[in-house]
């Protein structure tokens, strides 16, 4: 699982999640599907990972969520969606289905 999504699976999902950061559900989603948060989040633009952190009460730190959900961590690069290591308190956690039907077209053509 992407340290992105065990984030959001931990805040309560999607929704819960885009309220807490202040943006839409679908830039949450936007974040799973590309398994890293968004760039301003490394450029100093937004802080996301600080507001997720905070609501998750010590189940994952700021620090953790930016070095495993980044664009340069190896996972992201290659694709693999497992966390370059574990966040505090994941002993144990279980794999979870998404919510969001597959196969929904990102564009329409007329």
């Amino acid at each position: 699982m992407s340290a992105i999504r065990l984030a959001v699976e931990q805040l309560g999902g999607v929704s819960r999640c885009a309220r807490i950061c202040g943006v839409s559900p679908s830039a949450v989603c936007k974040w799973l599907r590309r398994g890293r948060l968004p760039r301003t989040e490394y450029t100093g633009e937004t802080h996301h990972a600080t507001r997720m952190a905070e609501a998750s009460e010590g189940a994952f730190t700021a620090a953790w969520l930016l070095a495993n959900a980044g664009p340069t961590t190896p996972f992201a690069a290659a694709g693999d969606p497992l966390a370059a290591e574990d966040p505090p308190g994941a002993e144990g956690s279980t794999e979870q289905t998404d919510a969001h039907p597959q196969g929904r077209s990102a564009s329409m053509t007329r």
